[in-house]
C-alpha cells in the first residue's frame, strides 16, 4: 500500500473492544483473519480541533493494540468498516501507561511465540501528536476513546487456536487466543 498523504480513518464499534486474555473470535464470514500490532492512544478528555502542539496534553496514556482485520472482506468491500468491526476485533491492553515517549518504543507481534512483526514507533508514518490533532479536526474525541496508530510491516494470518501477542516496550504484552465463532 502506498504511503498516504493523510491518515486513513475508520471506526470500530464498542463491541469490537476486548482486553488481554479475552478471545479473538474468528467469524464464519471470513477466511483470512489478520493481526496488526499497533500502538494505541487513549484519550484523556473531550477534545475538538486540538493543535498538534497541544495534542499530547490530551492523551491519558498508551497501550498495546491489535487491529484485527478480515483481509478478504476488506478487499471485497473496497472500504474497511465491515472487515475491522466484528466483535472482538480490537484487543487492547494490558494497561494504560502514562509519561512515556511514544516516539521511541520497540513494538513486536508474536504468533505462537514466533516474531512476525518487529519495529519501533520512531518509524511510524504519523506521530501520536499529529494523529490526535488530525482526528480531532474530524470528530470530537471523548474520554477513553482509542486511536490506533498504524502497523509495521509483517501483517499476516491467524488461525483458530493461535495465540497472538503484541508487545510494546515500557507498556507490556497484550495476549489473545483466536477461537472459532460459536
Amino acid at each position: 500500500m502506498p504511503i498516504p498523504e493523510y491518515p486513513i480513518l475508520f471506526m470500530k464499534p464498542p463491541s469490537a473492544l476486548i482486553f488481554s486474555n479475552d478471545p479473538i473470535v474468528y467469524p464464519p464470514q471470513t477466511k483470512e483473519l489478520h493481526y496488526e500490532a499497533e500502538l494505541a492512544i487513549v484519550i484523556k478528555d473531550r477534545i475538538k480541533n486540538v493543535k498538534k502542539e497541544e495534542a499530547l496534553r490530551h492523551v491519558l496514556g498508551l497501550t498495546c493494540g491489535n487491529d484485527v482485520t478480515a483481509r478478504d472482506l476488506q478487499r471485497m468491500d473496497g472500504q474497511w468498516t465491515r472487515a475491522k468491526s466484528f466483535d472482538s476485533f480490537c484487543p487492547v491492553g494490558p494497561k494504560i501507561v502514562k509519561d512515556i515517549d511514544p516516539d521511541k518504543l520497540d513494538i513486536k507481534l508474536l504468533l505462537n511465540g514466533k516474531v512476525k512483526q518487529s519495529s519501533n514507533t520512531s518509524n511510524m508514518i504519523f506521530k501520536v501528536d499529529h494523529l490526535v490533532s488530525f482526528v480531532s479536526q474530524v470528530m470530537t474525541l471523548e474520554p477513553e476513546d482509542v486511536i490506533l496508530t498504524g502497523t509495521p510491516p509483517g501483517v499476516g494470518p491467524m488461525q483458530a487456536g493461535d495465540v497472538v501477542e503484541v508487545e510494546i516496550e515500557g507498556i507490556g504484552k497484550l495476549s489473545n487466543k483466536v477461537v472459532i465463532s460459536s
